[in-house]
Order: C-alpha cells, then structure tokens, then sequence
C-alpha cells in the first residue's frame, strides 16, 4: 500500500490512489483529492458510484484496498481509532434515537464520546444555543420535522468538537426552506473554521461549495472549484456557444432542437432549454428552425454553464467511453 507523507500543509484531508475493492468489484478505482481546512468541499455523483464508500474509507469504517489517507494529520490505514475521535460523521440515514427526546439525545451521544460531565454539560448549552434547539428540548426525536432532526444529528456529531464534518446527503428528505436554512448553518460553522466534506445530489448545493469533486462509477473525473469546472474543454469544447432557449413548450421544443443542424446536445432546465451549439450557428437561424415547427421562442441568448450543465455533459463522455469499452 502507497504511503503518503506527512508533508500535507494545512489539508484536512490529504487522499492519494484510493482503492477499496470487493471481491471482484471495484467501488473505488484510484482516486486522489484534497480538502483544505474550512473548506466545504462538496462531494458528488450518482447513486452508486462510491460516495458513501469512500466516506467509509475516510472514516476509518473501511480499511483501503490501495492507496492512502491523512485525515486531520493521521493515517486512516494505521490509526483509524484516533481519525475517528478527531471527526464528527452524519450518516445518510437519520441515526439519532426516535424514542428519546432532544436532550436525551445530546446526553447520549456525548457520553458515546466520553465527555467529562462540565464538558459535556457547556457542549450541550453551546450546541442547543448554536444549532437553535431550545424550543425541543424535551420533543421526542420522532415528532420533529426532517429539518430539524438534522439540525439535532448535526449537534451530536458536533459535540465532541471536530474541525471536520462528513455530512452523508444531510438534506435528502427534507423541504427546500429547511435545505436552505441548513446550508445557511453549514456556512455559519464553517466561518468558524470547521472543515464540511458534505455529498449531495442537489445542483444548487453544489455551487454553494467552496470546492467540487464528482466520482463517477469508482472513477474521479472532475475536481475543483465551481468556476474553474465551469472552464472545462469537455463541457465547453472550442468552437461552441451555450445558450438558453426559453420557450413554452419546452418538451416539443426539445425534441425539434436536437433534431437542428449545428445542436450538439440539448436539455430541460426548467422552463427553457441548455444547448450546446456549434458557435457559427445563427441564433436568428436557430430561432426560425423552432418556429417552422410551430414552437414559439421567447428568448435565446447566451449562457454560461451552470454545474449542473458541467456534470450533464461529463456524464454522457463516460457514459459514451463506458459503452465503447464493453462494446
């Protein structure tokens, strides 16, 4: 196994060549990143390409197959149990005990730390006051709403003071005014020097973070900060224009717009069209082809990439290289 040195600056995380296998499968293939301090380093991709894994990997949950790991300075490959005293994880699935209250809650998990009754004690009033739970205190953990039993498992992996979070999909489930209030919190906390490595599949919260990378069948094809991904050769090759086309019917209209000449791709976003379009392409010409097929245009102008522009087209090139290597 590849040993990585000490050598890491002031990284949070420091990965290189990461690989877990098992059995015949590979769910992690080769991948290195880094995660600087107060960073919230967004991870993404799509179900099953290896995001939960290699939080695992990171956690010291899983021993690595290749590869290795610094986290908060320490080798996850030899000393996992100390990682784990150093970092706070909020799993995907909601942890916490349903049948015990706010605060019983909070004493539970900070006796899982071992916290000195004083420590424990300042923790809780710290949390309760910083995470807003007061109003709950004595409300079982069942009867609050998706929102704010994420703000209480976010308090119980805070307890133990960690400078890194792995947050597992923490807004899967809940409403958009809670997913919005959430992420006002993330950023609170990270003002505070407190290092977020969060999964999501939500576009939106991907340009919120400081830094993007998107694992893609065990592979990392993308890594970077959000406008620098936007910059990308593969999601605006030289020679072409994006352009938003804003129309009614934007279900007829794309299926006449992929159909045009010069269209390289074509997608709904919303009520108007993302395309992808050779850059000698006329939008008046663009604009007449939709019209003769009875599809009336509001707009077309050009459009910078959004990130999920970015992860749509690095998908279909891997989805494409993906095919042609088991054709």
């Amino acid at each position: 196994m590849a040993k990585l040195t000490k050598n890491t600056g002031e990284a949070a995380i420091s990965a290189e060549h990461l690989v877990r296998r098992f059995g015949n499968f590979t769910a992690v293939n080769d991948i290195s990143f880094r995660v600087e301090k107060g960073e919230i380093f967004g991870f993404l991709g799509p179900n099953g390409s290896g995001k939960t894994t290699v939080i695992k990997m990171l956690t010291g949950l899983l021993p690595l197959s290749g590869g290795s790991a610094l986290v908060e300075g320490l080798d996850v490959g030899t000393d996992s149990e100390s990682v784990r005293e150093r970092i706070g994880y909020m799993s995907q699935n909601f942890s916490l005990y349903y049948d015990l209250t706010v605060a019983e809650n909070l004493q539970f998990y900070g006796r899982i730390y071992s916290l000195e009754p004083a420590r424990l004690k300042r923790r809780i009033d710290e949390i309760v006051q910083l995470n807003g739970l007061a109003p709950y205190l004595n409300r079982l953990a069942a009867q609050l709403s998706g929102g704010w039993r994420q703000r209480l498992a976010l308090g119980c992996a805070m307890l133990h003071e960690p400078k890194l979070l792995f947050l597992d999909e923490p807004t899967a489930g809940i409403d958009p005014v809670a997913r919005r209030q959430l992420w006002d919190f993330l950023f609170e906390l990270s003002g505070h020097g407190i290092t977020f490595f969060v999964t999501t599949h939500y576009m939106d919260e991907a340009e919120r973070c400081s830094h993007v990378a998107y694992i893609y069948y065990g592979k990392l094809i993308a890594d970077g900060t959000p406008n620098s991904l936007r910059e990308l050769p593969d999601v605006q090759p030289p020679g072409t224009l994006r352009v938003e086309i804003t129309t009614p019917e934007v279900t007829r209209a794309l299926r006449f717009a992929r159909q045009i000449p010069g269209v390289r791709s074509a997608t709904i976003f919303g009520q108007s069209i993302h395309a992808l379009i050779d850059d000698h392409c006329n939008l008046d010409d663009l604009r007449n082809q939709l019209l003769k097929n009875g599809i009336a245009v509001a707009e077309i102008r050009p459009l910078a990439p959004s990130l999920e522009d970015v992860f749509v087209e690095l998908t279909y090139k891997h989805q494409a290289l993906l095919e042609a290597a088991h054709a």
